[in-house]
């Protein structure tokens, strides 16, 4: 796939001052905003010396995706700040600010669907005699996911470019478009249907052990309000997926189905292209409220189910039912 054959000499775009600082300096301030959020996340869990719970070395690993993920936005605001054309063009600047701002993306993602796992095992192991994630089990899932990220991240340093071929992002240059098909198509669907799975599971399984409670005459609330926390978590965390990941993904098929040259397509293109950089930067700021508030609640409901022998010997009835 060769692109822009005949689009040499024709690359500039007009860029005004207001229009560059419109679009620069909230994507500059909503990246430091979120950087400051998921520090203080970070320097909270450190402090409380809480590492040794497997939520919270997640909690962490999530606030450092999403802290590098605000950091290389910035550097990206930046560049855009000070050479708007450098980002249609494209540069080894550019490719390494890409490199890990993908690469803090796909860390996000995958600490997001290991959270939801961990989660239901937590839930689970409340209400049955199972295992769950232990502090070291998680640890090696921590490294797997950056391992894995780094690898599929840094693609584009270790040869997979487009800064000297024609296979060029139209928006994301010097990215090559079938690397962004191939990095966004399956993550787009990881990010937005594996967690709708998973706490849609959980939401069943507390639901039917309310119901098995009720049979047994021993009716609970906090089953009730537990499932309650859950749906709402839940639906927080898919509707705040869809709205930082969905427009990325819209203009990565826009850029795959377009022919033009950069300097033929109207600047609302560009525009769209930095609004959607500000709502990935919105996820990174949403998740430490989402996933510190919203779970620490959820914990709270589901805390009686583990510690009183009672709800022990219930549960075991509840399981033979």
């Amino acid at each position: 796939m060769f692109r822009y054959q005949n689009c040499l000499n024709r690359t500039t775009q007009d860029w005004s001052r207001h229009l560059v600082l419109a679009l620069g300096a909230p994507q500059l301030t909503i990246t430091l905003i979120s950087a400051v959020f998921n520090s203080a996340v970070i320097v909270a869990i450190v402090y409380s010396k809480a590492l040794h719970k497997p939520i919270c070395i997640l909690f962490c690993n999530l606030a450092i995706s999403d802290l590098l993920s605000s950091s290389s936005g910035f550097w990206i605001a930046l560049l855009f700040i000070t050479n708007p054309q450098s980002t249609i063009l494209g540069s080894k600047v550019l490719l390494g600010a890409y490199t890990f701002y993908t690469m803090s993306i796909l860390a996000t993602i995958y600490n997001l669907v290991v959270i939801g796992i961990e989660r239901y095992l937590v839930v689970v192991e409340s209400l049955r005699t199972r295992w769950r994630l232990n502090r070291n089990q998680v640890l090696g899932v921590a490294s797997g996911i950056w391992g894995l990220a780094f690898f599929l991240g840094f693609m584009p340093l270790m040869g997979w470019n487009c800064l000297d071929k024609a296979n060029v992002s139209l928006l994301y240059s010097p990215l090559c478009i079938d690397y962004l098909i191939f990095i966004t198509v399956p993550h787009s669907a990881v990010a937005l249907v594996l967690p709708f799975f998973t706490y849609f599971n959980i939401i069943g399984f507390l639901r039917k052990h309310k119901m098995a409670m009720g049979v047994l005459g021993q009716a609970n609330n906090t089953y009730r309000l537990a499932e309650i926390q859950v749906t709402k978590t839940s639906v927080f965390i898919w509707l705040l997926a869809l709205l930082s990941y969905t427009p990325f993904f819209v203009g990565v098929l826009f850029d795959l189905a377009t022919h033009q040259c950069p300097s033929d397509l109207s600047p609302g293109v560009y525009v769209f292209r930095n609004l959607t950089a500000m709502m990935i930067t919105m996820n990174s700021l949403g998740n430490p409220i989402i996933y510190t508030l919203k779970m620490k609640k959820l914990g709270h409901r589901l805390k009686f189910l583990k510690c009183p022998s009672n709800n022990r010997i219930e549960v075991q009835a509840i399981g033979k039912v």
